[in-house]
């Protein structure tokens, strides 16, 4: 809780998120919850530049000093550290159940990465929550921000590249229908087979040249398409799909991107859907984070995401 601090305003009704984010507890009301993950053990793995694991630090500095616009509250329930490459896996369970017990609290999750393996616990904490409500096959919704698909095959190496494959996988084993969709992709740093097998996966696919003026409600309406046939949603933003002008502090900086305006619109809509039930932000690297340009970046995309006024 030390992070959270920073200005405070003298007149009334100026807050700001450090005055306000309080621990989480067990009987604390529904709001948003951050949970940081502190691991980049999945980046080490994928060859990527590491330094992920302080994300989680960077991003609640970056949200401490912004304006206060809500009326739920939001909670820090602290973080799940990988403690190397080895406790990945346990890591990733860590993190799920975590976010099981938020869910079943009636909280909306935000967790704070640390690398894109994440997404695997986040998705886990998801079906862990729904599985013991009773659903038997939930249509789950992963919308996916990011300038790479994270679907290399798992059976070699398990790293920040493979949790959506991982997942493909286990929803076929479970019966389940698997509904994914990648916005922001770049063909020059996804290989064709990672292409092929998003396309066999049935996976909506938006390359990030895609994403310009006059082609953007386009891709809005699509992704309104795709979030009609789901009963919930997993938003996760990999901050690699920024051009790196604007996030220079990711594991692997794009060299296009697709702008800020543009991904903080697509988060609205996913907010706006009324079934988001856990997001996460991933890939921050505070280490290559030029005047902490990536770490702001993101806290806005927080900001709005969880806007609720």
């Amino acid at each position: 809780m030390s992070l959270w601090a920073g200005r405070e305003d003298v007149e009334p009704d100026s807050l700001r998120w450090h005055q306000v984010v309080t621990p989480y507890k067990r009987a604390s009301e529904p709001g948003v919850v951050l949970v940081g993950f502190g691991c980049d053990a999945g980046v080490a793995r994928n060859q990527g530049r590491v330094g992920a694991a302080e994300g989680p630090r960077s991003l609640r500095r970056a949200l401490a000093p912004l304006a206060w616009h809500r009326r739920a509250p939001v909670f820090d329930a602290g973080d799940v550290n990988c403690h190397g490459n080895d406790d990945m896996e346990s890591a990733q369970a860590r993190l799920a159940e975590r976010l099981a017990t938020l869910l079943a609290n009636s909280q909306l999750p935000v967790a704070l990465g640390g690398g894109h393996e994440m997404a695997y616990a986040s998705w886990s904490g998801l079906t862990r929550h729904l599985e013991a409500r009773g659903e038997r096959c939930p249509k789950i919704g992963i919308v996916n921000l990011d300038a790479h698909f994270d679907l290399r095959d798992p059976s070699q190496v398990r790293s920040s590249g493979t949790p959506f494959a991982q997942i493909a996988a286990e929803c076929e084993a479970r019966g389940w229908p698997f509904r994914y969709a990648c916005l922001g992709v770049s063909r020059a740093n996804n290989t064709r087979a990672l292409f092929d097998r998003a396309r066999k996966l049935g996976v909506l696919i938006k390359e990030d040249r895609e994403f310009l003026p006059h082609r953007f409600e386009a891709i809005q309406r699509e992704l309104e398409r795709f979030m009609a046939h789901c009963d919930h949603l997993y938003l996760t933003v990999d901050l690699d799909v920024l051009p790196s002008s604007e996030a220079p502090g990711v594991s692997a900086p794009a060299a296009r991107g697709v702008a800020l305006a543009m991904i903080e619109t697509l988060i609205e809509t996913v907010r706006d859907s009324g079934k988001l039930r856990l997001a996460d932000f991933a890939e921050l690297n505070p280490s290559f984070d030029n005047d902490g340009r990536t770490a702001r970046a993101a806290a806005r995309l927080i900001h709005q995401l969880t806007l609720d006024t």
